[in-house]
């Protein structure tokens, strides 16, 4: 079996699909918010859909390196109806959790089928799903204490959360970063 046909790209491929779905997903939370004039979770989840669209890239340009052809997908049912943003919340952080097991499947698929520079291109992913992971618990845990005073939400949101510096241990995105 050649390295295009391989367990792993199979599934990075897939993954593609995955990540532009979580793109697509957080576009949606983003807008949400937008609509209900709480701009700093609007912001959050914006700048969230970016950094999911950076991921399938980077695999996009991962693969394009390996002279693997990418295949570019469509994406998965979007949910758009929410009543309050604990539900949105929550809906990112299982979304995370799934993309995290999804992640260390890609990494064991690449160990197991002796890919060593698939696996060493997971590695950056599994760190990454740890702060995601955690970013989303503790964003519910505020959520779940402000009860519907959004407001708090949004000043925690403000406080402690923003544009982060560029990563310099990310691996590359095809087309360059946005």
């Amino acid at each position: 079996m050649s390295d295009k046909e391989s367990p792993f790209v199979t599934l990075l491929q897939e993954q593609i699909n995955h990540e532009f779905t979580a793109q697509q997903q957080y576009v949606a939370l983003a807008v949400w918010f937008d609509a209900r004039d709480l701009p700093q979770l609007a912001g959050f989840y914006y700048r969230q859909a970016v950094e999911e669209r950076n991921h399938a890239m980077m695999m996009v340009k991962y693969l394009l390196d390996r002279d693997i052809p990418p295949r570019i997908p469509g994406f998965g049912d979007i949910r758009n109806d929410f009543g309050e943003p604990t539900e949105l919340v929550a809906l990112a952080l299982a979304q995370e959790e799934t993309v995290t097991r999804q992640i260390e499947a890609l990494f064991k698929a690449a160990r197991d089928g002796g890919d060593f520079l698939g696996e060493q291109f997971m590695l950056w992913f599994l760190k990454e799903q740890v702060e995601e992971v955690a970013s989303m618990q503790t964003l519910l845990a505020i959520c779940e204490r402000a009860g519907t005073d959004y407001f708090k939400i949004e000043d925690f949101v403000a406080r402690e959360t923003g544009a982060e510096p560029a990563d310099p241990s990310a691996p590359a995105v095809a087309g360059g970063a946005l």
